[in-house]
């Protein structure tokens, strides 16, 4: 039976179209599975250094549990049941042990190492030579400080509203801009980065609303249906989706990127077809 005429010429849209392309390659860079491994890492990651981290500072004590309320979007009898989970032990610095630190190293560089590996598959770059493994460590450092600042200055900036969402937008964006710069080894430009940039920062404004929507709810009922297993499978979901933000935002700036060339070449060979005739 032959196929409509706007079928067939859906189909071709769609076939033609850069949405499409950006499909294919997001399968091709095996997004969620990067993101499974972004989540189980960062969990085993984030946390404990976060707490570390936390635990000397003595003023706010404000560590991976106010990170993922902020970034969750979530208040109230969520937020608590997260900050109940995570809250940092007092004596956290003391009974750290030295296997602790060379664990906490080891899950530290293995989670740069995917955040690194997926950008330089995201780009269709070989794997950068042994000895620039000094960048993930320098990586992990500033994620460490980035997040920890970004702690602190909600609790210092939350009274002044735009000020914070701005300061915070512009953060988010020259952190992953940076990111991807200094994990590729420099071997992209600037220019072409910012737009990855950009799309990781909406990427996340958006999975904010969506967690503060469908997960804050959710963080309540396992949490009286499973107790804190519930609650750090939430979480863990959430990480899943920073994971396809951080590498799908990447994605759709090489996208852009792309698109705008096809269309410059498409306007070019135009302009010859036409000076031709």
């Amino acid at each position: 039976m032959p196929q409509p005429r706007w079928y067939r010429r859906l189909h071709l849209t769609w076939h033609r179209s850069g949405v499409r392309r950006g499909w294919r390659r997001g399968g091709e860079l095996e997004l969620m599975h990067r993101a499974l491994s972004f989540a189980a890492l960062g969990l085993v990651t984030l946390v404990p250094l976060l707490i570390v981290v936390a635990a000397a500072d003595p003023v706010g004590r404000h560590g991976f549990a106010q990170w993922v309320v902020d970034g969750m979007g979530i208040s109230g009898r969520s937020a608590a049941a997260v900050q109940r989970l995570f809250a940092a032990p007092r004596r956290v610095l003391s009974t750290t042990s030295a296997f602790s630190v060379v664990a906490l190293a080891v899950f530290g560089l293995s989670f740069a190492s995917v955040v690194q590996t997926g950008y330089e598959r995201v780009w269709d770059m070989s794997a950068g030579p042994w000895h620039s493994a000094w960048r993930r460590i320098v990586w992990l450092a500033v994620l460490t400080g980035y997040l920890f600042a970004d702690v602190q200055s909600a609790a210092v900036l939350h009274r002044l509203g735009w000020v914070r969402v701005a300061a915070t937008l512009l953060s988010a964006v020259l952190f992953f801009w940076w990111s991807q710069r200094f994990l590729l080894g420099g071997r992209q430009s600037w220019r072409s980065l910012l737009p990855g940039s950009a799309a990781t920062v909406v990427g996340l404004v958006g999975l904010r609303v969506f967690s503060s929507l469908v997960f804050a709810p959710l963080i309540v009922s396992n949490a009286v249906s499973y107790g804190p297993v519930g609650t750090v499978l939430i979480v863990q979901s959430w990480l899943i989706g920073a994971g396809v933000v951080v590498f799908g935002g990447a994605l759709v700036g090489r996208q852009l990127l792309e698109e705008r060339r096809l269309l410059e070449e498409r306007h070019r060979a135009h302009r010859r077809r036409h000076r031709a005739g």
